[in-house]
């Protein structure tokens, strides 16, 4: 049986219903990135779970070597029209590692990680992670903070949204353990239904993982201008992880 990500990323309804994420907001956090930590052109980085390749377009605008990897085929057959000779991307599982000891840097972008239902499936992904960075290269982890996610949800708990013919239902939830989003979706009369389901981790509970993973914490920022992280404001919680 597939888990809900399998199916759902996979999904033509997914790919609507997300269709207007920015490519300017992923541009602007890159460029963020690459001068933060000065990446230049013989940085190795890999993009983990990767999506449509966003981030990784962005990446190699700055002249790195770029490889994407997402578990979705569909995804990746789009995010394959932009590859060039240092961009490049691959259908993979982020619970196995890519290439042992041979990126720069990892990156995984907006909210890729805390899907599983195990605690044992989320250690073998930052595992993935430690096992690809070079000695002493960095991962670094874009997660939303918990908080945020909880006033978010709050706020907005049911939503409706049109794509032409097609009407997305939408029902948030959270619990201490996990934040739910169910997707109702009516296309011209036929039902299909989806979930979202991501843990709901604190600063520790990430820090504890990746430390078992082997990887040390050196610095935690809280929005995409890499500003100090605060666990009760601030929007985001990226993680940066030292091998």
């Amino acid at each position: 049986m597939q888990e809900w990500f399998e199916e759902w990323f996979d999904s033509p309804y997914y790919h609507l219903l997300y269709k207007n994420r920015s490519d300017h907001e992923a541009k602007e956090f890159v460029d963020t990135i690459v001068n933060h930590f000065h990446l230049g052109a013989n940085t190795v980085l890999l993009d983990l779970a990767c999506g449509k390749g966003r981030h990784s377009i962005a990446f190699a605008t700055h002249g790195l070597d770029v490889t994407g990897v997402d578990l979705s085929m569909n995804s990746i057959e789009h995010a394959r029209q932009f590859e060039h000779e240092k961009l490049h991307f691959y259908v993979h599982d982020m619970r196995h590692t890519f290439r042992a000891n041979y990126f720069d840097m990892v990156c995984n972008l907006f909210t890729s990680f805390g899907y599983f239902k195990s605690a044992h499936d989320n250690l073998l992904a930052a595992q993935s992670m430690f096992h690809a960075v070079k000695q002493d290269g960095l991962v670094l982890v874009d997660f939303v903070n918990r908080n945020d996610a909880i006033r978010s949800i709050e706020s907005k708990r049911d939503e409706v949204i049109e794509v032409g013919d097609i009407t997305f239902t939408i029902k948030r939830s959270y619990t201490e353990q996990r934040f739910i989003k169910k997707i109702n979706i009516d296309d011209q009369g036929k039902q299909v239904c989806f979930e979202e389901s991501l843990n709901s981790f604190t600063l520790e509970e990430m820090r504890s993982i990746f430390s078992s993973a082997g990887l040390t914490l050196l610095e935690t920022f809280g929005n995409y201008q890499l500003s100090p992280y605060d666990p009760q404001t601030s929007p985001r919680m990226i993680l940066v992880f030292k091998k």
